[in-house]
């Protein structure tokens, strides 16, 4: 039971309830002794009144039975200056403590009623107190501490056998609370994450919040989130997992097809048209990044996107191969391509991967200026990183700026396309080959004025 919720909870409670009664107790037994000793006084001043209507001539067996009655051994009163023993017993033994209950403090009757309790022996103890309705100045009796006593640990036991009947049903009474009002909606709650971790798949096992209490049920609306969430999320790696078998199978015969073209393509190098002999080169450049990417896209459906291969590459010349390929593209006609080179800028990087990278955001930037119609200016740039060992390289165009959408997922495939109808794999794609460069591609900019992107590649030795 102490391993469980409502079992610490009764447990506590038992134990915090019988600890309040005992800070009851404690007074409690200390007015308890008080009040027997004020009522022995009482009982005094009575028999001492019978004695004084007979001008103080009684019987001894009067006197002895008014003494019995009183539970006391003797009867002091002072009712001018004089103070006048009223009845007294044959034999009294020594007294060995007074007490004074005329206006006596709390804490000395707690500490007298705790001592008296601790101490089991019968000895004579003197009270001193005020006589009722003013009949004297002051009243005084000997007696026995053990019918004090006595009396007092009949009253503490009964206090906590009252106070045990008290803490167990509050205990229950709270245990069952407990049990209804929490324990039994989280046990509700474990059990629906349990069926759900059956199947997360299933949308039908999400948590629906239902809760009374307003921090269990920010708990169910928290986990519903969720629980929705990873569903999506779950059902989108299936749905990547498929298309991505069916990508690599295309791939893997569109290169097939594409090594078939370069090979024809080779026949037209030796052609003695000076068109055909102008872009052949570039055909065969163009066909053999075609193969290199099918082959990278069947590495990625591996999830071993090869490392690159570092090597020096003349920035100015990559940016101008880059642009000539995007050029060519069917909405670059009205699209002016500024280059701003370093003098002598060299990189270490893979031509082939920062190939890709710089066509997928320009191509990004052509498309954007082309779908907001007219003329637009792509400014590609390369310089040494400012207060950086490395490089950078920036692509800033005049298009419309990003949607809300494609920069909440920026560089999430298949969530941040840039354009209607895009897959978004393009800049996941480039930020992964910038990341295995050990770069970074970053957006520094994006409002209705135009895009910029920033490539960072650190200048490391070659591997």
């Amino acid at each position: 039971m102490f391993n469980t919720l409502s079992g610490r909870f009764l447990i506590l409670t038992l134990c915090f309830v019988m600890l309040a009664e005992v800070l009851i107790f404690v007074p409690s037994v200390a007015r308890f002794r008080e009040d027997y000793l004020l009522s022995r006084l009482e009982r005094a001043q009575i028999a001492s009144l019978a004695l004084l209507a007979n001008d103080g001539m009684v019987d001894p067996a009067l006197e002895d039975e008014l003494l019995r009655n009183a539970d006391v051994l003797n009867v002091v009163l002072r009712r001018d200056a004089v103070r006048e023993l009223v009845l007294a017993a044959p034999q009294i033994p020594p007294v060995a403590t007074t007490y004074d209950l005329r206006n006596p403090p709390s804490l000395g009757l707690i500490r007298d009623a705790m001592m008296q309790l601790w101490d089991q022996r019968d000895r004579t103890i003197r009270v001193i107190g005020a006589p009722v309705r003013d009949a004297g100045l002051e009243i005084e009796v000997t007696m026995h501490s053990a019918p004090l006593r006595a009396a007092m640990v009949e009253f503490g036991l009964r206090i906590l056998a009252l106070s045990a009947v008290i803490s167990a049903f509050t205990a229950a009474l709270l245990f069952f609370s407990v049990r209804f009002f929490l324990v039994t909606p989280m046990n509700r709650v474990v059990g629906q994450v349990r069926a759900y971790a059956d199947a997360p798949e299933d949308a039908r096992r999400i948590i629906t919040p239902s809760a009374g209490l307003h921090e269990l049920r920010d708990a169910e609306v928290a986990l519903n989130k969720m629980q929705t969430q990873l569903t999506a999320a779950l059902k989108q790696k299936d749905h990547l997992a498929q298309m991505g078998a069916a990508v690599a199978k295309i791939s893997h015969d569109l290169r097939n097809i594409l090594t078939t073209a370069s090979l024809m393509a080779d026949r037209l190098e030796g052609s003695d048209d000076p068109a055909v002999q102008r872009t052949a080169p570039k055909l065969l450049q163009s066909l053999s990044r075609a193969v290199n990417l099918c082959e990278g896209t069947l590495a990625f459906g591996r999830a071993q996107e090869p490392p690159p291969a570092l090597a020096r590459v003349d920035a100015a010349g990559l940016l101008r191969d880059v642009v000539e390929s995007e050029s060519l593209g069917p909405d670059a006609e009205a699209i002016e391509f500024d280059i701003s080179v370093e003098t002598g800028l060299t990189l270490r990087c893979d031509a082939e991967q920062i190939f890709r990278v710089l066509s997928n955001l320009i191509s990004n930037a052509r498309q954007a200026i082309a779908a907001q119609g007219g003329a637009g200016v792509i400014c590609i740039s390369a310089q040494a990183a400012p207060n950086e060992d490395g490089w950078e390289i920036r692509i800033r165009d005049t298009g419309p700026g990003l949607s809300e959408k494609a920069l909440e997922h920026l560089f999430k495939p298949f969530q941040g396309s840039a354009r209607k109808g895009g897959s978004g794999l393009g800049l996941a794609i480039a930020a992964e080959l910038v990341r295995g460069h050990g770069g970074a591609l970053t957006l520094e900019c994006s409002t209705s004025e135009g895009t910029e992107f920033r490539i960072w590649l650190p200048s490391q030795p070659l591997g």
